[in-house]
């Protein structure tokens, strides 16, 4: 195969006839191709001409004939990554497998197994990603939190409320692969070559669903409102599993579980720590989510190319590296989208960022995160970074005022060291309401004196982002697992037969590196070694 890249086109190039366009592009008789794919496509807004910069990938008569006609383009010979077929080595034939949590990891660790004929059983303490949409969808109106179904918990896990977001910074081949099997499962195939590709959080459902089918196509069961609530461990080895459902507590024996919780099972790092499994906090990041106009943003990452059709709304991510105050970077950010409430326990305010696959709203947010050790923890004890999350999480639902409502503060009044009074400009998208208040009502100082630099100097990456009415909303306090379950070359814990999967257990960031996970313990878990 053959690549060339660092191609630059219009923003109005019709891209349906491929083979012409990289003949074109590398200046070679298009006879010479056999086919053409796009493979990568980002968008260029510097300087006075706006443009796509491309790569194609190629099938061709003679390669080394072509790299030598080759003068206008990059070009380079590749081999392809072929994703070996998943099969059980025979020292594992017939061992019966428990997956844990249904988000990314874990659907791509059932839908691996079962594709090999394992005997998989896929369990979700929430419910299946047509009724979690409802009770999510209650949640916002009426503020009836379900504690174990909800913007963390339920089938597809935090990702499918949020914007769906692929990109990725691992490296494995297996990211294509998990993209192939998303488009399979019906996510727009353009994730496979847009350089920031996402599918919103109105098409995740129906994908997530669709792999939940072929998993039980192939033989695998899946079972909502479904817990792990307890384990048995001896001389540190699984001997059983504790699982609670709407009828009460069940004992089973499975050889080997799979532990893809996500990163807000609270009660599951409780209950695991309690039986001897070894895991221990890590750092992680709290703030706020701070909301802007989309067309502010869009003006100032595209200036006068802003609502050009081509490029859609805006993202960023950005890092301010503090100046005598903690550094502080953006997470997740959401173009055109919405802030929602996002709490998994009661009495407690957490948000989190959505968009639509059309990314049209009226406003785009992101997190500002800045990040928290031991030290601001109090302690060393293994579950002291989720303590402290909870506790900030209080301290915002009560600066909210109860209901789930959230503290909101302006960017202006956050520079000039004060609560906010009113609302500017900026209507506020977060759908339990907000109340007036300050980050400080909430957060550590230090986080907040951060904060406070950072929508300064974060201005002159972005014009506008300390723009006065912006809104600052809290408490952001998941953007990964506040602890890591440690784990051996063949991803297994110290305890024999558990594989720690995930973001959950600290193995993993986001939707893509969670799948890419679930994809290599299921590997593991087959006796094949770990992939990708």
């Amino acid at each position: 195969m053959i690549r060339i890249s660092g191609i630059k086109l219009s923003p109005d190039t019709d891209f349906s006839d491929p083979v012409r366009l990289a003949s074109s592009a590398a200046g070679v008789d298009k006879k010479q191709i056999l086919s053409a794919r796009l493979s990568r496509r980002s968008v260029d807004a510097r300087g006075r001409n706006l443009c796509f910069v491309c790569s194609f990938e190629l099938e061709v008569r003679d390669e080394q004939s072509f790299i030598g006609d080759c003068k206008k383009a990059k070009v380079e010979s590749f081999e392809p990554y072929r994703m070996p077929e998943p099969r059980v080595h025979p020292s594992r034939a017939g061992e019966r497998v428990l997956v844990v949590g249904g988000g990314p990891a874990g659907l791509f660790a059932a839908l691996f197994l079962a594709r090999a004929g394992v005997d998989v059983t896929l369990v979700e303490r929430g419910e299946s990603v047509e009724n979690r949409s409802a009770t999510v969808q209650r949640f916002f109106e009426s503020g009836l939190l379900d504690t174990s179904s909800n913007v963390q918990f339920g089938e597809g896990g935090a990702g499918t409320f949020s914007d769906g977001k692929l990109s990725t910074g691992i490296k494995s081949p297996l990211c294509r692969t998990v993209l192939e099997e998303l488009v399979k499962a019906g996510a727009p195939e353009e994730i496979l070559y847009l350089a920031k590709p996402h599918v919103g959080t109105d098409r995740l459902p129906g994908v997530v669903r669709n792999i939940r089918k072929q998993i039980i196509e192939f033989g695998g069961r899946v079972l909502f409102s479904t817990r792990l609530s307890g384990i048995t461990v001896s001389d540190m080895r699984l001997t059983q599993v504790e699982l609670t459902d709407k009828n009460g507590s069940f004992c089973e024996k499975y050889d080997r579980v799979i532990l893809a919780t996500g990163h807000s099972a609270r009660d599951t790092f409780e209950m695991l720590l309690s039986a001897g499994v070894p895991m221990s906090s890590k750092p992680f990041a709290v703030g706020v989510r701070i909301e802007h106009p989309r067309e502010l943003i869009d003006r100032g990452r595209y200036g006068v190319f802003a609502g050009h059709p081509a490029l859609g709304s805006a993202d960023y991510k950005l890092v301010s590296h503090g100046r005598g105050v903690r550094s502080a970077y953006t997470f997740c950010m959401c173009p055109g989208g919405v802030v929602v409430p996002a709490a998994s326990e009661a009495e407690m305010t957490v948000t989190n960022g959505m968009s639509r696959f059309a990314r049209d709203g009226e406003n785009s947010n992101s997190a500002l995160l800045v990040g928290v050790t031991q030290r601001d923890f109090g302690s060393e004890h293994p579950l002291a970074g989720m303590n402290f999350q909870r506790r900030l999480e209080r301290a915002a639902y009560k600066a909210g005022g109860g209901g789930y409502a959230a503290p909101v503060q302006l960017v202006g009044d956050l520079v000039k060291g004060r609560p906010s009074k009113r609302l500017g400009s900026v209507r506020p998208t977060y759908a339990r309401g907000v109340t007036l208040s300050s980050v400080q009502s909430y957060l550590p100082d230090d986080v907040c004196d951060a904060l406070r630099f950072a929508v300064t100097d974060l201005s002159r990456q972005i014009r506008g982002f300390d723009f006065p009415d912006a809104l600052l909303t809290g408490a952001e306090t998941r953007s990964s697992s506040p602890v890591t379950i440690p784990r051996d070359e063949q991803l297994m814990s110290p305890v024999k037969g558990l594989y720690p999967c995930g973001e959950g257990a600290g193995h993993a960031g986001g939707i893509v590196s969670a799948a890419v996970d679930g994809i290599r313990v299921a590997f593991s878990v087959m006796g094949n070694g770990e992939r990708g």
